[in-house]
């Protein structure tokens, strides 16, 4: 199975396809500030569970679903900010946010699976 077909990997890249989009909204100024970091959060969990899917060992998959979830925090805080500061209408924060609360708890989950095994 690639890491092309893990579930958790799809939701991560429609969530930084989203991030994207939200991101198109904000103003120019933010480009090299909460823009960039939105956009480099969100690429990097879809990018570490495929890193870490490609490992040899599960303990080393862990770690990089680790790492994704971390991202994925960073993501949550760098969003819920955007939007307390006003850098886009506040309705486009809601299904972003609720993506990032719906992957961060497949992750867990996902996690204590894996850890539990």
């Amino acid at each position: 199975m690639s890491h092309r077909e893990q579930f958790i990997w799809k939701r991560g890249i429609q969530l930084s396809i989203s991030c994207y989009e939200i991101t198109k909204h904000f103003p120019s100024s933010e480009i090299y500030g909460l823009t960039s970091q939105i956009r480099r959060s969100a690429v990097s969990v879809p990018s570490n569970i495929a890193e870490g899917y490609g490992r040899v060992h599960k303990a080393e998959y862990i770690r990089f679903l680790q790492i994704a979830l971390g991202s994925l925090r960073e993501l949550d805080t760098q969003l819920i900010i955007a939007k307390e500061v006003g850098l886009a209408n506040p309705d486009l924060f809601t299904a972003v946010l609720k993506e990032v609360d719906d992957l961060q708890r497949i992750m867990v989950s996902t996690l204590q699976k894996l850890q539990s095994n």
